[in-house]
């Protein structure tokens, strides 16, 4: 708990968090083990290029790599044939099309076209708390306005492989001395159906209980309640 307190002091200096959301919500989400769920989210893929008998596709906001005809991916995507403008791709099972420049995404072989959207139901004392993912890695979240941007623990962003070399660095006053954080650019945060990219984010330099899914996505979202119920639409 004195971890919590000290990493809770350091984020607050910099008004980033929600005092409220998270001093209730961390003694519930420890007790119940709420962090090890995992729901199944979409695989997104995007064409970006075409080469003879090849073609290079960026999946769930991953760098670009270049996938031969007929090759499988790790992530279950098999490029399966190209024309002059685009490419055949199986994701999850689903057989697509898609030109160049064009995304798709796919859940358990539903495709998810058109707007991107996330149903959320809050939990008991309520707060939306939902499993996504940044650059591809597996974070959990919890929906929280009073945060400035994502926030997320060193540990979490070590997993989404992202650099902290030349990111722009701050720091804020605790009780046990200065706390350091950064200022970085996520190339992708997925939650559900929607993918967003080029997403400002804060990295502290201790680890979280959970990432904080803050205002610099919470603003290209559409965002409706009814009840226990949360709707985000993604609006650009």
């Amino acid at each position: 708990m004195l971890q919590y307190l000290t990493w809770y002091r350091s984020v607050r200096c910099i008004q980033m968090l929600s005092q409220r959301h998270l001093l209730r919500f961390l003694p519930i989400a420890l007790a119940s083990g709420l962090f090890v769920a995992s729901p199944a989210y979409a695989t997104s893929v995007t064409v970006v290029g075409l080469f003879p008998g090849k073609a290079v596709l960026t999946i769930d906001g991953s760098a670009p790599r270049t996938i031969a005809v007929g090759a499988k991916t790790p992530e279950g995507v098999k490029l399966l044939g190209l024309d002059s403008s685009g490419a055949t791709v199986e994701v999850d099972g689903r057989r697509q099309r898609l030109s160049i420049g064009e995304t798709a995404a796919s859940n358990g072989g539903a495709s998810v076209g058109g707007a991107q959207e996330v149903n959320l139901t809050a939990d008991s004392r309520g707060h939306f708390v939902t499993t996504g993912s940044v650059n591809g890695a597996t974070v959990t979240f919890m929906v929280d306005t009073g945060a400035s941007m994502v926030a997320m623990g060193l540990s979490d962003a070590q997993r989404a492989g992202i650099d902290l070399k030349n990111a722009r660095a701050g720091y804020s006053q605790t009780a046990n001395g200065v706390a350091q954080m950064w200022v970085v650019k996520l190339k992708s945060v997925r939650v559900g159906d929607v993918l967003l990219y080029d997403v400002d984010a804060a990295v502290m330099a201790t680890d979280m209980p959970i990432a904080l899914l803050g205002m610099s996505f919470l603003n290209r979202m559409e965002m409706k309640r009814d009840g226990e119920r949360m709707t985000l639409k993604r609006r650009y």
